[in-house]
């Protein structure tokens, strides 16, 4: 999902994400349609926690699709829709605490979304991509560098491809900003969030 760009077009609310396709392997073989399995991939964030070591989590659900054509790279499209009840942290009282209105607010905003917007080649099998992401309705852009990590048929017989990437955002700048001072100083929770990709999409018949 990390190789995308935005065609221009007439209407850019129709407008179609892109992928800038690698100098070296052939592409060819990934053009169709693919679905993120989530079984096999990652979706995940880590965050400075009381100025010494940094709290990790991850959404266990959430969906997104891929259209690649790698012989005509301005034809492909991605995006992402995570279930924000789906956080985990490892610590259940946390959890419950992320999905109120200090953080993701649940109830009211229960999905965020990233969908691809414009990319850049790097490297040959790296990328630098901008997407718009949505968090508890605010939407900003957020850059990810991300790395084609290869493609191969599984012992199913189903076609994989595989993306992994980061990005660093501010979470303030979504309307995440609560936090608790330290008797020591500082403050409990870093604002700077580090967002973490490791993604298997698998062909559609």
């Amino acid at each position: 999902m990390g190789l995308f760009n935005r065609t221009k077009t007439a209407d850019a609310a129709t407008s179609t994400a892109v992928l800038e396709a690698p100098t070296g392997p052939d592409l060819a073989h990934l053009t169709g349609d693919w679905a993120i399995d989530t079984a096999h991939s990652q979706v995940g964030f880590s965050v400075r926690h009381a100025m010494v070591t940094n709290v990790r989590g991850s959404f266990t659900e959430y969906e997104g699709k891929l259209h690649l054509d790698g012989s005509h790279p301005g034809n492909s499209s991605a995006e992402l829709v995570i279930k924000v009840a789906s956080v985990d942290t490892k610590q259940a009282q946390r959890d419950e605490h992320l999905r109120t209105g200090d953080f993701f607010a649940a109830e009211t905003h229960p999905e965020i979304t990233f969908r691809s917007t414009a990319a850049e080649r790097v490297r040959e099998d790296s990328y630098r991509m901008t997407g718009d992401l949505t968090i508890k309705g605010t939407t900003r852009p957020v850059v990810l560098d991300l790395d084609y990590t290869g493609s191969a048929t599984d012992a199913y017989g189903a076609d994989r491809v595989g993306f992994e990437g980061s990005a660093v955002i501010d979470r303030t700048d979504w309307g995440l900003s609560y936090n608790a001072a330290l008797e020591t100083g500082g403050v409990l929770i870093g604002e700077k969030v580090k967002l973490s990709f490791d993604i298997s999409a698998v062909k559609a018949a």
